[in-house]
């Protein structure tokens, strides 16, 4: 393995940077859990952003593969499942909405915690441990 760059550091600044976006988005459906007709919204998953982004595909070794397709409903944002519509027409659920702000926040604490084991090897490799 040679002596190349690593995309770590970019790599977790767009993850980052993802997570902050989707709290202010599912902050925003919370706000409105009162309004007449919002409808609550959520982003793409990181995984079909970082997809777009890199624009790898799978290889095929074998013509007898069959060749990946991309999903055509991928958008920048989309409209949550309405799980129960409200008679004004609103469809969120703060619970719902809760435990999607729990499950950024554990992602991001899991995101700066491979950051900063990243930097410790990279202290550990210059001796300043």
């Amino acid at each position: 393995m040679g002596p190349t760059p690593t995309n770590l550091f970019d790599l977790a600044q767009r993850r980052l940077s993802w997570l902050d976006q989707r709290q202010q988005v599912l902050a925003q459906n919370v706000a409105n859990a009162d309004t007449p007709g919002w409808q609550a919204r959520d982003l793409r998953p990181f995984a079909d952003v970082l997809g777009d982004a890199t624009g790898v595909a799978p290889a095929r070794t074998s013509a007898r593969h069959l060749s990946g397709t991309l999903d055509a409903a991928r958008g920048a944002s989309k409209t949550l499942q309405a799980l129960a519509r409200m008679p004004d027409g609103n469809d969120v659920s703060l619970d719902d909405q809760l435990t999607r702000v729990a499950n950024t926040e554990t992602q991001q604490s899991l995101t700066n915690g491979v950051f900063r084991k990243y930097l410790g090897l990279f202290r550990i490799a210059l001796g300043r441990s």
